[in-house]
């Protein structure tokens, strides 16, 4: 008999951690700290802007790219990229979970951070399932994605930054050491957050921002006994392996 085989090694994780997000900020509205947390810890963090910003009431499509480009290099990421889904307009259609599966198999990571699948903005809660469902079909092994060759991929784990939702999340991740510098790439969108007439009534003032982020992760920091925190929910049951490590104490 011919012999065996052998298995083909798998493929290397180009990137630990992946935050898909609708529009460029929002990444640094709700997990930017947790990004800085975990390349801190020496993974390497990538962030997909779903769509440009060609219709925001402030800025324009260029303008949003460079600040993106800025954050990108405070928050340290290792990798950032924006497709062309309309800004505004955010469908769950086929083409569009190819376009994130695409990514997904070029970047193969292992976490993925999607919006929180409820919230005010049409694009934020359309993207937690559109970005699901991209998930699931990047791991399909029979589906072609047009253009590319590359082998199917389907991350570990999916979690959903919850800050903009009312709800209690299942965990949070200690931001406290890069609080400054989280707010620091949230203010490079100066188009956004700059003072300036236009948009006035739908923006917060710039000279309110810095109050109302500390005071937000400082809420959800005190839930776990921290400083500053970030809230992430799971769909899932946690699994625990040994009571005596369990984080944050009861009484």
């Amino acid at each position: 008999m011919p012999p065996t085989p052998s298995p083909l090694p798998p493929t290397p994780c180009l990137t630990d951690i992946l935050a898909i997000a609708a529009h460029r900020d929002d990444v640094e509205q709700t997990c930017g700290g947790t990004l800085l947390a975990m390349q801190a810890k020496g993974y390497r963090t990538a962030i997909l802007d779903l769509t440009r910003g060609e219709s925001g009431t402030r800025g324009t499509a260029a303008e949003r790219e460079s600040e993106a480009n800025h954050a990108a290099r405070i928050l340290n990421v290792a990798h950032r990229e924006a497709l062309d889904l309309p800004d505004g307009n955010v469908e769950n259609t086929l083409p569009n979970r190819l376009k994130i599966a695409a990514v997904l198999r070029r970047l193969r990571p292992r976490v993925v951070i999607l919006p929180y699948w409820q919230g005010r903005h049409p694009d934020h809660y359309t993207s937690a399932t559109l970005g699901y469902e991209a998930c699931f079909v990047s791991g399909l092994a029979k589906l072609e994605i047009p253009g590319q060759q590359l082998p199917p991929h389907r991350p570990y784990k999916i979690l959903y930054a919850s800050l903009y939702a009312d709800v209690r999340p299942t965990f949070v991740v200690d931001i406290t050491p890069h609080v400054q510098q989280r707010f620091d790439a949230l203010m490079a969108y100066r188009s956004q957050y700059a003072t300036q007439p236009q948009g006035g009534t739908l923006f917060v003032p710039e000279e309110d921002i810095r109050e109302r982020t500390l005071a937000t992760a400082r809420h959800y920091g005190l839930l776990a006994g921290v400083r500053y925190a970030e809230p992430f929910v799971q769909k899932e049951v946690a699994l625990v392996d040994d009571l005596m490590l369990l984080p944050v104490q009861s009484i």
